[in-house]
């Protein structure tokens, strides 16, 4: 399906069962595209993720029941996903800035959150530096964690400076591993990659601080993922961290994924590539890349 349509499908969709016990996982199965690649063009295209989406909607939905309708507050909070009116009255006053009885009686205004309407325009300046490869079957070896999609944007800078100081520091100060966690980063190159694996259940993915797998023992806590042979989209970005990939990452999906004629996202996972030989990542011309895997569009 084609990014455009598949994200206004998404919506669409929501739209529908915002009376639904729906999540990431469900919209995602309905325009065919991984939750991951989904939850982050998504973001990226809007502003917010799924989740917070369905949430928004909900409680605006709400305010115009509570104000059009003399339905019991308990059945509202029922209809919109909350299993006590307490726990609606928290979320409801935390959007709105006022309670569910508050609007109700007209004491306060509701905050408006309405349908999405996505549209794209072609802006010149810069072309994107990328190319199609093929690619071999390759392993990648890393420290791995989970994270849930609303919160990962956060979290994982916090991920990679808690490794860095507890594996990395002692290797980057030039001293000999100490123990097998540090073995494994300076025999694999554990930095030059971060990977992120959708394969959970729920609204939660993988994420592995990553390098090359060159075989051996694989430590505690730590996890081997190959990818399958495929081809790739690689966007070169050339800028200091995390500014340049963020920005680099937010016209992949806004201006290549939209405007490309001849791939779509295929797979599961997708990798950030960072240059660990050359300079520092606050550097100007750091070098840093983003691989995705693509497949040729079926054309009727």
């Amino acid at each position: 399906m084609e990014w455009l349509t598949s994200i206004r499908a998404a919506i669409d969709y929501m739209e529908a069962h915002l009376e639904d016990d729906i999540g990431v996982r469900d919209v995602a199965g309905q325009v065919y595209l991984s939750p991951f690649f989904l939850q982050k063009g998504f973001s990226l295209m809007t502003g917010c993720g799924i989740g917070e989406y369905l949430r928004s909607r909900r409680l605006y939905q709400a305010a115009l029941d509570l104000q059009k309708t003399e339905d019991k507050v308990i059945d509202i909070a029922l209809r919109y996903g909350y299993e006590t009116p307490e726990s609606f009255a928290k979320a409801f006053a935390r959007f709105h800035g006022a309670s569910p009885s508050q609007v109700r009686a007209g004491q306060a205004a509701v905050k408006a959150f309405l349908p999405l309407k996505i549209s794209i325009s072609i802006r010149g300046g810069s072309q994107m530096d990328y190319k199609i490869a093929p690619m071999f079957p390759f392993r990648v070896i890393g420290f791995q964690r989970e994270f849930s999609y609303d919160s990962a944007h956060a979290e994982i800078p916090k991920f990679w400076d808690e490794i860095c100081a507890k594996y990395a520091a002692n290797v980057y100060a030039g001293n000999d591993p100490a123990n097998p966690w540090e073995q494994a980063l300076v025999d694999n190159c554990i930095g030059e990659y971060g990977v992120c694996i959708d394969d959970l259940e729920g609204d939660r993915f993988r994420y592995l601080i990553a390098g090359r797998y060159t075989g051996g023992d694989v430590p505690e806590g730590m996890a081997v993922y190959e990818f399958p042979r495929g081809e790739w989209a690689i966007f070169d970005c050339v800028g200091p961290i995390p500014d340049a990939l963020q920005s680099l990452n937010t016209r992949v999906f806004q201006e290549w994924l939209p405007g490309n004629p001849d791939y779509e996202l295929s797979g599961n996972a997708s990798v950030e590539w960072y240059d660990c030989l050359n300079g520092e990542k606050t550097d100007p011309d750091y070098h840093s890349a983003i691989w995705i895997p693509v497949k040729k569009r079926n054309r009727v």
